[in-house]
């Protein structure tokens, strides 16, 4: 098993930026891709980026590319998002997830955190 805590929501204007980080727990999180996804009020759970386990690889969504810059620190067992420029659309409950591969598709991972808010205002 593998324990996902997110944090670093939170409000920020347009504009701003915000670094959200994902600890997990044991020492098996090398071994897994890590993926962020996020789920805005009414809407269905979307891709934002993903990560290899060697962190060789980075995947993007278009609508963050460029803007958003995904990492990982295996040695603090840690995933981030850091993500500048943000607009109003970027505002949803962001969850990080690891898995076998870093697909675009949330039923491919294994593992999710809770979820932290970043609410972007106008």
């Amino acid at each position: 098993q593998v324990q996902l805590v997110e944090s670093g929501g939170g409000l920020v204007q347009a504009g701003g930026s915000l670094r959200l980080s994902c600890a997990a727990s044991g020492r098996t999180f090398r071994s897994y891709a890590m993926g962020w996804f996020r789920q805005a009020r009414g809407k269905e759970r979307e891709f934002v980026a993903a990560i290899s386990s060697s962190g060789g690889s980075t995947y993007y969504a278009d609508s963050v590319k460029g803007r958003f810059t995904i990492s990982r620190d295996g040695a603090k067992n840690t995933v981030y998002l850091q993500m500048n420029s943000l607009k109003p659309a970027d505002t949803a409950v962001y969850y990080c997830a690891a898995g076998s591969y870093g697909t675009t598709r949330p039923n491919d991972y294994n593992y999710w955190g809770q979820g932290t808010q970043v609410t972007v205002s106008s």
